[in-house]
């Protein structure tokens, strides 16, 4: 059975090309939040962790691994989940559906043991078509009436500056997919967002997703 990948094009095979064989190794008991149907969780099986995949809906999940229904805007779901049992916890395009980021964050530093990582990936609101669209429109790139279910825009600053420090984590590696690209945007805008790359300030203005990696703070 093919399980359908509710991400961008490419993500999950970059995840598993360039990021997860350094983070995630063999034997350890991974968490995956925000399942699906479980596209992620079988290929996190197959890398050889452990995997318990963990989703609010489970009719849609279809992988054959254990699974467990859990609101994931609950204030203290890691207690149902499992505090201090995880080495690696991944939640890929989850945090921006979510009511309260920070409060996310905190539970999964709760479900990791005390030198486990987390991978959380989220689109770049920090990007030249995100700015863009700001400029013209007033509404934020990915985050507008067209995908509804995002209701909590990621701000690489205010993620690394404020939300990682009062969860608890810090920042160890941080990468953008594609490095150098844009896959959502119209192909015909794309040599003018590059163009613009090269002259606005800031960070991270290629790229439609963030990926960041995270550790304990208390780890260290």
């Amino acid at each position: 059975m093919i399980l359908n990948e509710r991400t961008i094009g490419g993500l999950h095979d970059f995840l598993f090309q360039d990021i997860l064989p350094r983070h995630a190794l063999p034997g350890a008991a991974a968490i995956d939040l925000g399942a699906g149907s479980g596209a992620l969780a079988v290929r996190l099986s197959e890398l050889g962790l452990n995997v318990t995949a963990v989703d609010i809906n489970q009719e849609n999940f279809k992988a054959d691994m254990p699974f467990i229904q859990c609101d994931l805007n609950q204030s203290n779901f890691s207690s149902a989940l499992g505090d201090g049992t995880f080495d690696f916890v991944i939640a890929v395009e989850v945090i921006e559906h979510l009511e309260s980021p920070i409060v996310f964050l905190r539970n999964v530093r709760r479900l990791l043991k005390q030198k486990g990582m987390a991978l959380i990936s989220t689109p770049n609101m920090d990007n030249v078509p995100s700015r863009a669209r700001f400029f013209l429109t007033g509404k934020l790139h990915m985050m507008d009436e067209r995908v509804p279910n995002h209701i909590s825009p990621i701000f690489y600053d205010l993620f690394t500056r404020e939300y990682l420090p009062r969860a608890g984590f810090i920042l160890i590696e941080h990468q953008l997919y594609p490095r150098k690209g844009f896959k959502v945007s119209r192909a015909s805008y794309v040599w003018m967002f590059h163009l613009l790359a090269h002259l606005l300030p800031g960070h991270s203005l290629r790229g439609d997703i963030n990926i960041f990696i995270l550790q304990n703070q208390s780890r260290l």
